[in-house]
């Protein structure tokens, strides 16, 4: 791949693909069919470069059309944004949804990762695989956890191409992935002028009369044939269950997150507002912004997505901020293995987000909204997707929300399958349009975030702990937990437990309570806390506190709410070889530290499972060795979390003894 652009052409379909999405070229020099004579001087360069940030919907928009990115695509697409093909080559082939080789229209991903390796994954990948072979015309690919843990084994098929009916609605269980619509008409500002070229709805979705686009079908718990039935026949795959399936509380007043989930039509914004929607709005509007950022701050809410830093906090340090526009992004790009609550949250009340984005959006001066959500949560974005055009058709989002004289609209952006991306600076070179890298810091989002401007970054749990905070008042919401850690807390809980799904506890509430609610089985043998960047507890240590403080003083982490439960079926070493490959597969390889480290702790523990555990203190020393320096020198949490298993694994549970 070259940084000039060659001679290979586009087919039609992928030049419609790309044109639905950017409008038809203006000239030769964007690749029009026309005559060489405009190829004398270019024009709309400027214009073209400031929609750099339209590189991934591109590639979506060809992946999800054709099945893979061929070198004419990415070179059409590249004339049109004035991308070098070298840069937008980097950038395809960063994401593992993507492919710049030729392969087959439909894919069916396998979930691999840990909570599913435990529930069978590794016999169902092989089976599967050997039935489906090349003339299957399905591809199957071993994927890293597809947040369906509540249901392992799990497998998603991707069928690119298919003929999108107008007027499907996007809330059946065989859903299209159309794209959310406009930026909104409220003057967001991509970086370098003022106004940006114009969006419209017609030329973000393909237009009106009908579109073409991937499908998606999930299948989980799968078995080898449900899962070959729903990659080669996915129209008569199961349908998924209901949200509230992966809420085994739902229902129980003492609920405060979730308590619409089960008892409220996600579809229905009326249902909504009946159930208390747009009463946190109202009373933001109320009180206007600083004393909201007021509120949040002296509710003590810390963000849910691991890292426990103050949201109050953070919002003040964006609002205070001369440079502008300011801008909101919503997290919403789980991809830590076990996680899956953010996906639950947008299932089953998609409205609470809107809603919460907007507050945000109000407290801290921002027009413009992004929710970064993964691209293999398809019931999710289409739920989302359909919230948020309700939401703008009745006034809840445009140009004056109601009618108070504040802007503020919402673009969804799906990612592409990297880990990395959910680290808030990787997540927004994503956005632009770059690799998925994290960036140095200083400067900090919140004066240097998203196209070098004002940013807030929050996830999805804790912008929807955001509403109780305003319909109940900081003091109330500051009563629930522990001084510390106030408030509710979402917890994930998988594996070897009879009941599995999302639990919303109160922080101080203790593992082994949480593990009770969940059925935990008597022979246990270990639970992982905080995901794979988390660390190991013994079946003996179950009465240690859930907030932040409390597994900090236990010497693990709270992370983002993972609980994984194993009992003494699972072999611990091929669950840690199996952290060690998933560390490998999604360092973004721009730091030494973490690029080599990664490689060299999966390669000592696969020469100790290879050998059985014998003569492991050589390799262990050696992994001690690797984890300090990752640990000590990578960019970003990735490399500095990626010991954190393994460790815990050797040093609470003696795993290679």
């Amino acid at each position: 791949m070259d940084l000039h652009f060659g001679d290979s052409k586009p087919t039609d379909e992928e030049r419609a693909a790309v044109d639905a999405l950017l409008g038809p070229p203006e000239s030769s020099w964007e690749g029009a069919d026309r005559s060489d004579a405009d190829l004398r001087w270019a024009r709309g360069g400027r214009e073209a470069r400031d929609r750099r940030d339209l590189l991934l919907p591109g590639l979506h928009a060809v992946n999800d059309r054709v099945g893979w990115i061929s070198e004419g695509a990415l070179d059409y697409l590249c004339r049109r944004l004035t991308v070098p093909p070298a840069e937008a080559y980097g950038v395809a082939t960063f994401y593992a949804m993507f492919s710049v080789r030729p392969r087959p229209a439909t894919v069916l991903h396998l979930c691999a990762d840990l909570a599913c390796t435990a529930a069978g994954a590794t016999e169902l990948c092989a089976d599967v695989e050997s039935r489906l072979g090349p003339e299957s015309g399905v591809q199957v690919e071993r994927s890293p956890c597809l947040g369906l843990c509540e249901r392992a084994p799990a497998a998603l098929v991707i069928r690119a191409g298919e003929t999108v009916r107008p007027g499907v609605p996007p809330l059946g269980e065989f859903e299209d992935e159309a794209r959310s619509g406009p930026k909104g008409g409220l003057g967001a500002q991509p970086p370098g002028n003022g106004g940006g070229p114009s969006r419209s709805s017609e030329a973000e979705s393909g237009g009106g009369k009908g579109r073409r686009g991937r499908r998606t079908a999930v299948c989980a718990p799968a078995t080898p044939d449900t899962a070959i039935q729903a990659a080669t026949a996915p129209e008569n795959a199961p349908p998924e269950p209901t949200p509230s399936a992966a809420v085994p509380q739902s229902g129980a007043p003492t609920l405060t997150l979730l308590h619409r989930i089960g008892t409220t039509d996600p579809a229905d914004l009326d249902d909504y507002r009946a159930h208390g929607g747009y009463t946190a709005l109202r009373r933001a509007f109320a009180l206007g912004p600083a004393a909201v950022i007021r509120e949040v701050t002296e509710s003590g809410l810390l963000g849910r997505g691991g890292a426990a830093f103050p949201t109050g906090r953070k919002w003040q340090a964006t609002a205070s901020q001369p440079d502008h526009p300011h801008y909101l992004v919503c997290n919403a790009d789980e991809s830590e293995p076990g996680t899956f609550k953010d996906r639950v949250l947008m299932e089953g009340d998609p409205y609470a987000l809107v809603e919460a984005m907007t507050i945000a959006a109000y407290a801290t001066g921002a027009h413009q909204g992004y929710l970064y959500l993964r691209g293999e949560y398809p019931r999710a974005t289409a739920r989302m997707e359909h919230a948020i055009t309700q939401a703008r058709a009745r006034g809840l989002l445009g140009d004056d929300i109601l009618g108070q004289g504040h802007a503020f609209d919402i673009e969804i952006r799906r990612g592409a399958g990297a880990y990395i991306c959910g680290e808030e600076t990787a997540l927004f070179n994503s956005i632009e349009g770059y690799r998925g890298e994290p960036r140095t810091k200083p400067p900090f989002p919140v004066e240097k975030g998203l196209f070098g401007k004002p940013t807030v970054e929050n996830n999805v749990e804790t912008l929807v702990n955001v509403l109780p905070v305003l319909t109940m008042g900081a003091q109330a919401y500051a009563a629930i937990g522990t001084e510390r850690s106030t408030g509710p807390k979402l917890f994930c809980v998988s594996g070897s437990v009879a009941r599995p799904g999302v639990y919303e506890l109160p922080f101080g509430a203790t593992l082994g309570e949480l593990l009770r609610l969940a059925g935990v089985r008597d022979n246990l043998r270990a639970v992982l806390l905080g995901g794979a960047a988390g660390g190991f507890v013994r079946p003996d240590e179950l009465d240690i506190p859930l907030t932040f403080e409390g597994t900090r003083a236990a010497g693990t982490t709270l992370g983002s709410g993972v609980v994984m439960a194993f009992d003494d079926t699972v072999p611990l070493p091929r669950l840690l070889l199996r952290i060690a490959q998933f560390f490998r597969d999604e360092s973004c390889g721009q730091c030494v530290p973490c690029r080599v480290g990664t490689v060299r702790q999966e390669e000592a523990l696969h020469r100790i499972v290879d050998r059985a555990g014998a003569d492991a203190a050589t390799d262990i020393t050696l992994l001690r060795e690797v984890g300090r320096a990752m640990r000590d020198a990578s960019i970003c949490g990735l490399g500095q979390t990626a010991w954190n298993a393994v460790e815990s694994a050797i040093d609470r549970l003696g795993a290679y003894e």
